[in-house]
C-alpha cells in the first residue's frame, strides 16, 4: 500500500501531464485550400464560428479562392472582403484580408493593398506572415518613391505619389521598429525628402537612423549623405555658418568613425571645402573691423578664428599676414597718441 505522499506526488504528475498536453494543443492549425475539397482546416484548427454563419464564410471563402484561380480578380476581392468584415475573429479573418492584400497589389492598387496588410498587422499581430507582411509594405513605399502610379478601379492610372511614400515608410518603421526594415525605411524617408527638396526633414531622418540604429550597415552612408546634406545648404562664407559647422561635424565623426570605409576621400574632401567656407567666413568678418572700423582687437579675434577653423590652408597664411599688418597698425597709432600728446600747447592771442 502506498504512503499518502506517494499518492499525492502521483497526482501531481498526472495534473502535470494533463496540463501539458492541454497548453500543446494548438488553438488555431492550418487553413488549408486544395482545389479539389476548398478550404479546410487542419491541424486541430477552430473556425470560431457555429451553425450558418460557419457554413456561410466557408462558402465565401471558396467562391472567393475559386474566382481567384479563375482570374477574376473582381470577384475574389468582393467576397474576401465581405469576409474581413463580417467573419472578423474567426479563422478565415486574417486568410481573407491577407489574400486581399495580394489581390489588390497584383492590381496595382498600392493604397488599398498597403491598408489591407495593415490590417493584417493591427487586428492580427502574431501572425506567422507578420515578416512578410511588413516586406510587401516596404516594397509598396518604395515603387511608389520611385515612381509607381496607384491605380483607382485596378485600371486608371493616378498621379505620382512621394508624399504617401514616404508616409508608408514610416509605418513601416513604426510596425516594426527592430527589424531589418526599419533602418532601410528611415534611409529611403531621407532619399525621398532630397528627391522632394526637403532638405530639414531629410536630416531629421537621417539623424534618426544614426541615433537609432547606430550598429545597421547603412549607419555609415547616413553620417555621409547627413553631413553632405548639411553642406548643400551652405550659401558661402558671407553667410550663416551653422550649416557648415554641423556639415564639418558630420565628416569628422565619419572619418573617425569608420576610417576603412571606401568614401572617406569624399568625406575628407567635403571636410576641406567646408572648412575653407568657415575660415574665409572669419576672414570676412575679420577685414571688416579691421579695414572698416579701424576695431584692432575684434579684428585680431576673427583672424585668429579663421587660423583655428584651418590651420595648415593658404587661409591661414593669409590670416596670420593680416595680423601682422594689425601689429604695425596699433604700433602706428600708439606712435601718434604718444606723439600728440607731447607737443607743446598752443597759445591764444598770446593770453595764455
Amino acid at each position: 500500500m502506498s504512503s499518502p505522499l506517494a499518492r499525492a506526488f502521483r497526482q501531481l504528475s498526472l495534473v502535470t501531464v494533463f496540463l501539458a498536453c492541454l497548453f500543446s494543443l494548438p488553438a488555431r492549425g492550418e487553413l488549408v485550400w486544395t482545389p479539389g475539397t476548398g478550404w479546410r482546416m487542419e491541424g486541430g484548427v477552430l473556425s470560431g464560428l457555429i451553425g450558418d454563419e460557419a457554413n456561410n464564410a466557408l462558402e465565401l471563402m471558396n467562391r472567393a479562392r475559386r474566382a481567384e484561380e479563375q482570374g477574376n480578380d473582381r470577384t475574389a476581392m468582393r467576397a474576401y472582403d465581405r469576409v474581413s468584415k463580417r467573419y472578423v475573429n474567426s479563422v478565415y479573418g486574417p486568410e481573407a484580408v491577407y489574400r486581399l492584400a495580394r489581390l489588390r497589389l497584383a492590381n496595382r492598387q498600392y493604397f488599398k493593398a498597403f491598408e489591407a496588410f495593415q490590417i493584417i498587422v493591427s487586428r492580427y499581430p502574431n501572425t506567422p506572415r507578420f515578416n512578410e507582411v511588413v516586406g510587401e509594405q516596404y516594397r509598396i513605399a518604395s515603387a511608389l518613391m520611385d515612381g509607381a502610379r496607384n491605380r483607382t478601379w485596378g485600371w486608371l492610372p493616378g498621379f505620382r505619389n512621394r508624399d504617401q511614400a514616404i508616409r508608408y515608410f514610416e509605418q513601416v518603421i513604426i510596425n516594426a521598429p527592430y527589424s531589418d526594415y526599419a533602418p532601410l525605411a528611415l534611409m529611403n524617408v531621407a532619399r525621398a525628402h532630397q528627391r522632394l527638396g526637403n532638405d530639414i526633414e531629410a536630416i531629421d531622418a537621417l539623424d534618426r537612423m544614426i541615433n537609432f540604429y547606430p550598429q545597421s550597415i547603412l549607419t555609415p552612408d547616413a553620417y555621409l549623405k547627413l553631413a553632405e546634406t548639411h553642406a548643400s545648404l551652405v550659401d558661402g562664407p558671407e553667410y550663416d555658418q551653422a550649416s557648415t559647422r554641423e556639415a564639418i561635424t558630420y565628416f569628422e565623426d565619419f572619418i573617425i568613425l569608420f576610417p576603412s570605409d571606401t568614401s572617406v576621400a569624399n568625406a575628407e574632401r567635403g571636410l576641406t571645402s567646408m572648412k575653407e567656407v568657415l575660415a574665409e567666413s572669419k576672414m570676412t568678418i575679420a577685414e571688416f573691423y579691421f579695414k572698416r572700423r579701424s576695431n584692432f582687437r575684434a579684428a585680431r579675434v576673427f583672424y585668429n578664428e579663421a587660423i583655428t577653423a584651418f590651420p595648415d590652408s593658404a587661409i591661414a597664411e593669409r590670416a596670420r599676414s593680416e595680423l601682422v599688418k594689425i601689429d604695425e597698425a596699433e604700433a602706428n597709432r600708439a606712435a601718434r597718441a604718444e606723439s600728440a600728446s607731447g607737443s607743446p600747447r598752443r597759445k591764444f592771442l598770446g593770453l595764455f
